[in-house]
């Protein structure tokens, strides 16, 4: 395998058992296992698991904010960007998966503070892209103004990460959607 290939396999791993063990519940032993290389070599890539995590973050963080750029330059309805929002986040949740922001908020205590302050970033992201959309969605008068951006994309955000948490404990996804969209048509009400 080339190096550039097991980087990745070792991140799309790494990924997929912070998604569904959690960070602290997952080694290097795993991730050798799981992959087919040896430990050292593991280390060869990411020294330590601080080095992967902080990789893994960063490289989902590029593609997440791609994915929300392009949401937000898309030709729709605001009200319709929050559901497509809203079903990228429900497809995050597949083969019994958490979304990964949420899994690393799960972990926090055991997350070096590097990890911890690109976790607040994800975060942050979510909230940032929300409320940018919830404002053009209150100018274009598809929600009421009973309730701040702000305050409307924390209750978005935490509606999905609620309903994932539940999903995953029901392992039905399913879920999420309906929750979500509940949420939405009681904003547009």
């Amino acid at each position: 395998m080339a190096q550039a290939d097991t980087k990745t396999a070792l991140l799309t791993e790494a990924e997929r058992l912070i998604r569904t063990k959690g960070y602290a519940a997952f080694s290097y032993a795993d991730l050798s296992e799981s992959v087919g290389i040896r430990k050292a070599s593991i280390h060869h890539h990411f020294p330590t698991k601080e080095d992967l995590g902080t990789t893994l973050i960063d490289s989902y963080l590029e593609r997440f904010v791609a994915e929300l750029e392009e949401l937000a330059a898309r030709s729709i309805s605001p009200t319709r960007k929050l559901l497509a929002y809203g079903d990228l986040f429900a497809t995050s949740l597949k083969d019994g998966q958490m979304p990964l922001c949420g899994a690393l908020a799960a972990d926090a205590a055991y997350l070096p503070a590097s990890m911890q302050r690109r976790t607040k970033k994800f975060f942050e992201l979510h909230l940032a892209w929300l409320e940018r959309i919830l404002s053009d969605a209150l100018a274009a008068r598809e929600i009421e103004a009973g309730q701040t951006p702000k305050a409307c994309a924390l209750l978005l955000l935490s509606t999905l990460q609620g309903a994932s948490v539940v999903a995953w404990a029901l392992k039905d996804p399913s879920v999420v959607k309906p929750a979500y969209r509940l949420v939405i048509e009681r904003l547009a009400a």
